[in-house]
């Protein structure tokens, strides 16, 4: 078995957590990938996975030969980029990481750059704010959208550019006949919006987090949910379903502008604002995807589309 496709497979088991999943995404049987790794340990002369009914976890051994193989493979893909690029035809792979209140966002960034560069294939996947951050320095993601306070106080050499901020809305049913579109209320306070049936992301998110934060600061106690969700879809869903409320962020409005039995209220007291950007981490040899992809973060053509998701 080539060694590089066999750490290609190990990093693919990383990435999915599972071999059957890991399997698919290199499009190959299961048990080619599980011999590929048996021939990885065979190589090394030390265990990589911790064996067990399904996987484990890598042992301390394999988690060196993953970072190393994560390394290799990078360099592999910059040195690929490099050669088939040109200044004006950048090409290559783009791993992009997003949390999920700022999915609708990331989904049209990677639409449109790639109508301005068709030689980048961006993939984009959903992640928690702790995997981007883990994603970022492992070298498993080339860039993340996601919020910028929580790398405050950290000291990763990252690169940020500011996109906009999250702002907060209570989606209810609206009163009365529906419109043809998504209605715009007037303002509530967290306090009063505490008193509803809530559907609220689960306490991992960190979008909980702000939102419990902005409980706290309005002197009201936490209310205790009607239902959690850690999927984006949920929240809004579940206040067309049934006789709940939610709190979205403004990015999310445009994907459900076309719900006219639904209104949004801005949430006030306090007026809460959270900024988002994107992120890679700061290197003097970007791969050409990324180059181009952080130049267009700051093109007059995606500014004003970002400016739809703000606009309310």
């Amino acid at each position: 078995m080539n060694l590089f496709v066999s750490l290609r497979y190990l990093v693919a088991l990383d990435d999915h957590r599972h071999f059957g999943r890991a399997a698919l995404a290199c499009h190959v049987t299961q048990p080619a990938l599980s011999n590929a790794i048996r021939a990885l340990e065979a190589s090394f002369g030390v265990a990589v996975v911790k064996r067990g009914r399904s996987f484990a976890g890598f042992t301390p051994e394999g988690e060196r030969i993953l970072a190393s193989a994560r390394r290799i493979l990078h360099e592999h893909e910059l040195l690929q980029q490099d050669l088939l690029s040109s200044a004006e035809q950048p090409r290559g792979n783009l791993m992009l990481g997003a949390v999920p209140t700022a999915m609708p966002v990331a989904a049209c960034f990677a639409a449109l750059l790639r109508e301005r560069h068709p030689s980048i294939k961006p993939t984009l996947r959903s992640m928690s704010s702790v995997e981007i951050e883990t994603g970022l320095e492992s070298l498993a993601l080339d860039m993340g959208l996601g919020y910028t306070e929580r790398l405050d106080s950290s000291n990763a050499p990252l690169r940020m550019l500011a996109q906009y901020s999250e702002n907060y809305f209570l989606l209810s049913r609206h009163e009365g006949r529906p419109a043809a579109r998504l209605q715009y209320g007037p303002a509530i306070t967290w306090a009063e919006a505490a008193r509803r049936p809530l559907c609220l992301l689960s306490p991992e998110m960190h979008n909980r987090t702000v939102v419990d934060r902005a409980f706290v600061a309005a002197g009201d106690s936490l209310p205790e949910p009607a239902i959690e969700t850690n999927a984006i879809l949920t929240l809004a869903v579940s206040v067309v379903a049934g006789r709940v409320c939610s709190i979205l962020p403004g990015s999310l409005l445009g994907v459900i502008k076309g719900y006219g039995e639904l209104e949004a209220r801005p949430l006030i007291e306090p007026r809460t604002e959270i900024p988002i950007a994107f992120m890679a981490y700061d290197t003097n040899r970007p791969s050409r995807a990324l180059e181009a992809a952080l130049a267009f973060a700051q093109d007059p053509l995606w500014l004003e589309c970002l400016g739809q998701f703000t606009a309310h």
